[in-house]
């Protein structure tokens, strides 16, 4: 019996080929609905938050099966999306200060209009 379980372990785990392509099969749903964004003319923030939500969709699909994350360590899987979330959230802080010294920038830096007396008529 323990030979059969050093066997096993030497071969790895199989999936069965159901499970590929009902991941195909939603892969292919998710790209339809992305196309489907563009055909439909959704236009503004709406439109780049349902892409963005396909696309992280589609991801997570072929991060967590095609490339076996489903079946790792949690270790492992922190190791690996924990840096990517990490650089998101300095991003947004960074974009949110970059906000923030332009504002400073144009109230405290721009000429003053109204303290400009207008030319004497003649």
């Amino acid at each position: 019996m323990a030979t059969a379980k050093v066997a096993t372990r030497e071969h790895g785990q199989q999936h069965p080929i159901k499970l590929y392509l009902v991941v195909w099969g939603w892969l292919f749903v998710l790209s339809a609905c992305s196309y489907a964004v563009d055909y439909f003319h959704v236009q503004g923030y709406l439109r780049w938050f349902l892409i963005l939500l396909f696309m992280m969709l589609k991801a997570g699909l072929i991060v967590a099966v095609f490339m076996h994350m489903a079946w790792e360590r949690l270790a492992l899987i922190y190791a690996i999306l924990i840096p990517p979330v990490a650089v998101l959230v300095f991003v947004a802080i960074m974009a949110f200060e970059a906000d923030h010294t332009h504002l400073t920038r144009v109230l405290f830096f721009e000429p003053h209009t109204a303290a400009v007396a207008a030319p004497p008529a003649h």
